[in-house]
């Protein structure tokens, strides 16, 4: 198959092109400044340019772009970034998607980058693909997301992939390992919110899954099989280095630290199920979350 990935400098998207590559699919990476090579293409998100040819002949686009929730505060400034950097990153590709099919050409799958962020704080509830938005900024950054999605060409077969939290080398769980490695994990905010987690393994499998599996389309959850709270994650973290867990840090203490960065990243309650991911038949190979934090760190 023949691939275009953008966003592919990230910890996933290196991991899903590397996937792909092992499998024998020839990948183009989207790249911001002038290409290197013939696996290297040019756009520029922030203007909307993506020249249509770059789509030629390929089976499936995967939209990874987007600036890092996780870099903090989110200043005004931080938001705007968050949210355009998202939109018109998405908005450039599906304005090439419209080119190639205004051409007559087949138009290929689009798997877009979305997040469990769309839920918001949903305590008691369990969260299939079929649950309603929440409420905050992230939810409405993800509605804007993939709004923009939508908006490909009707022929186009679109995966709006929503990921939860993922654990890897790298990312939103480096700063729990440095907290243990320092002796200062525990629990926060109290530690009973729900965290939707899934290993960095399986989130690329299930990314090269959508591209795949031709009856998936719309939103699909890319959460681990077995829900998992905060407490949980952060414990686990903490016993695969070795080190206690026992200082806790209070939500009201998150939430004057950081804001609704505290509040959406840290204690929303988010009892997301792979609902879509389960019944096309997708296998996880990390079904816990002490199986993904002992695979990051080997």
């Amino acid at each position: 198959m023949r691939v275009v990935v953008g966003g592919a400098s990230g910890m996933i998207g290196r991991a899903l092109v590397e996937r792909l590559r092992e499998r024998g699919d020839h990948v183009a990476v989207l790249v911001r400044r002038a290409p290197e090579g013939s696996d290297e293409l040019p756009w520029d998100p922030a203007t909307g340019y993506l020249d249509p040819v770059a789509l030629a002949g390929a089976d499936a686009v995967v939209n990874l772009s987007g600036e890092s929730i996780s870099k903090l505060p989110w200043t005004p400034r931080r938001r705007t970034a968050i949210l355009g950097s998202r939109v018109q990153a998405t908005t450039a590709i599906v304005g090439a998607l419209h080119a190639r099919a205004d051409a007559g050409e087949p138009v290929p799958v689009l798997v877009s980058g979305s997040a469990v962020g769309v839920y918001g704080d949903r305590p008691g509830e369990e969260l299939s693909e079929e649950a309603a938005p929440g409420g905050g900024f992230l939810a409405g950054v993800v509605r804007a997301w993939e709004a923009a999605a939508l908006e490909a060409p009707a022929a186009t077969r679109i995966v709006l992939a929503r990921t939860g939290l993922v654990i890897g080398p790298e990312g939103a769980t480096a700063p729990l390992r440095m907290l243990a490695r320092f002796g200062l994990a525990g629990p926060l905010g109290g530690g009973r919110q729900h965290w939707p987690w899934i290993s960095l393994d399986d989130e690329v499998a299930a990314l090269v899954h959508a591209i795949d599996d031709s009856g998936l389309r719309g939103p699909v959850n890319l959460a681990g099989p077995e829900p998992a709270t905060a407490d949980r994650v952060a414990r686990a973290v903490a016993a695969d280095a070795h080190r206690p867990y026992w200082l806790p840090a209070p939500g009201f203490a998150i939430s004057l630290a950081l804001g609704d960065a505290g509040r959406d990243l840290l204690l929303a309650d988010q009892r997301v199920i792979p609902a879509a991911l389960t019944a096309s038949g997708f296998a996880f190979r990390h079904t816990t979350v002490e199986e993904a934090v002992a695979a990051a760190a080997g």
